[in-house]
């Protein structure tokens, strides 16, 4: 168990007391105001309404820029990805779940969602992402939410780093006004063309000019403490990078807005009716598990932010479940619990649900009556914040000190990352899981042999542990060693074994009948279910068969 420190225990303790202890207890002591639900007078719910309204206004200068980028990432309109940010103020920040999370569109669908649209198209999303949205309050009605904390975290961050890989890779092209090839390994691939290109063309160096100096504001900005308070470095970054990019009239290629009513597009039967189709329900079942994997694991950090009600697991997959119904229902982008606008939430100082409600208000706001203001920001611009954002979810650290302390862990997160990078999002964290339970099952099947050899020449066998078909190979290896040379055959006790599989329980019966010598087959003690005589042996102190 980690230590912790004097000085942060008497913080708490002292938090503690205060808690036990507030002031005006008593409501016959003088100067004891009325103060309604939770003890609350109006004086604090006005304290918690003003901090409330200025969180809410940071994490709407964060979510914009965010959100127009990441729809531009994902090959949809950028209305859409405000449109997701909206439907997650307003329809599942008012519901129960989490008090300080905050949800919109998401970098860790970004690449799941650019080759869903790429590969059944723009209509077909809106079914997805609502089908998606349906398989999650299923879920948290079924109380499934908790099983979600059971995921390895190394397949998690495995994840997350192919997420990040895949979507700089993209994001690269962007940069420089190219458009990226089709699936991870090519954009790969193309990254020396790339520059090569970029080097040949003015536009090109101009584009990637701006996107990397937006990399810089973003790395640069938080190390100036007073300018971070005022303005989340997202937004520092595309403003500086609009404002040169419009004052000096350089060619690079801005963001294209249609309207609102004209993004909003509702999928029709024909998109339904794709949903018997195999590519499509595998889809949908990674938007679902993917978008509640990240929720609730980002659920679990914002819960360590703040000092406010915890997360109930089941009623945020819910929540999230309708937020994703509503917006498949009008074609946008999924949405999932976002990190990012949740920490800056909570540093903001936010007290309730209200400041992600307000967020989504000054979204709606903000795309209906000045939707213009989104064609002056340059796309190279955008790109540089999702470069910047994907290289955030890369875990260097983690990976290190995995393989000090993990080598197993470390092994899956690597392997997780690679196989999302070749193959897709989806198959990928298939393979990961899939490593996760190998290497559990490994390290848990613990198989130690002992032999004796009794004056009669017989050899007594004994197999304690737990016996599955990955040791199995050792198994054999170590009872061929123990054969005897007299030739009056080995009796094999199985019943110190805690569990033994089908494949060990049919290969260690056949090594018993087939080295059994003169005696005849012999294998006393058949392991977990075996028959009552199962246990007699040399070592149960009761006679072999």
């Amino acid at each position: 168990m980690d230590k912790i420190p004097l000085s942060h225990a008497r913080k708490v303790l002292s938090r503690t007391k205060l808690r036990s202890n507030p002031p005006h207890s008593d409501p016959n002591a003088k100067g004891s105001r009325n103060k309604g639900p939770g003890g609350a007078g109006r004086g604090g719910l006005r304290r918690d309404f003003r901090a409330d309204v200025t969180a809410s206004l940071v994490v709407f200068l964060i979510a914009v820029p965010l959100s127009v980028g990441i729809a531009v990432a994902s090959g949809v309109p950028v209305e859409l990805g405000l449109v997701t940010g909206v439907v997650g103020g307003l329809l599942t920040g008012l519901l129960p779940g989490s008090s300080l999370q905050v949800s919109g569109p998401a970098a860790g669908l970004t690449v799941l969602v650019y080759e869903a649209v790429r590969e059944f198209g723009l209509t077909a999303l809106g079914a997805l992402v609502l089908t998606a949205g349906l398989l999650q309050i299923a879920m948290g009605l079924l109380r499934l939410g908790r099983w979600f904390r059971a995921i390895s975290v190394a397949v998690v961050q495995g994840m997350l780093a192919g997420i990040g890989l895949v979507l700089m890779a993209g994001q690269i092209y962007a940069m420089a006004d190219m458009r990226p090839p089709g699936s991870g390994p090519e954009k790969l691939a193309g990254i020396p063309d790339l520059i090569i290109d970029t080097l040949i063309s003015t536009d090109a160096l101009t584009a990637a000019a701006v996107g990397s100096g937006t990399i810089a504001v973003l790395v640069l900005w938080p190390r100036w403490r007073r300018g971070a308070q005022f303005v989340p470095a997202p937004l520092a970054a595309v403003a500086l990078a609009t404002s040169v990019v419009a004052g000096l009239n350089l060619p690079v290629a801005r963001i294209e807005v249609n309207g609102l009513l004209d993004a909003v597009q509702p999928p029709g039967s024909a998109d339904f009716a794709r949903l018997g189709e195999m590519s499509v329900l595998g889809t949908v079942l990674a938007f679902a598990l993917i978008a509640s994997a990240e929720t609730l694991f980002s659920a679990a950090a914002v819960d360590r932010l703040h000092e406010g009600p915890r997360t109930d697991y089941n009623k945020e997959l819910i929540a999230q479940g309708a937020g994703n119904t509503v917006c498949g229902a009008l074609g946008a982008l999924p949405m999932t619990a976002v990190i990012v606008r949740s920490a800056a939430n909570v540093q903001a100082g936010a007290k309730t649900k209200a400041s992600r409600v307000l967020h989504g208000v000054w979204l709606l706001v903000f795309v209906t009556l000045v939707p213009w203001a989104l064609e002056v920001i340059p796309v190279a611009a955008l790109a540089g914040v999702l470069m910047h954002a994907g290289w955030k979810l890369l875990p260097f650290r983690d990976v290190v000190r995995l393989w000090h302390e993990h080598r197993g862990e470390a092994v899956v997160l690597v392997v997780t990352t690679g196989a999302i990078v070749t193959t897709n999002l989806f198959e990928g964290v298939v393979i990961g899981l899939l490593m996760a339970v190998a290497k559990a099952a490994w390290e848990t099947s613990h198989v130690h042999v002992e032999a004796r050899t009794a004056e009669d020449g017989t050899v007594h066998v004994r197999v304690l542990g737990n016996a599955n078909f990955l040791r199995l190979p050792r198994i054999l290896d170590e009872l061929e060693a123990t054969l005897p040379h007299s030739g009056r055959g080995v009796e094999l006790d199985l019943s110190g074994l805690r569990h033994m599989d089908h494949a060990c329980r049919s290969a260690l019966t056949a090594w018993a009948e087939r080295n059994a010598g003169s005696r005849g087959p012999v294998a006393t003690g058949h392991g977990p279910g075996s028959p009552p005589h199962a246990g007699s042996g040399p070592w149960s102190g009761q006679p072999a068969p």
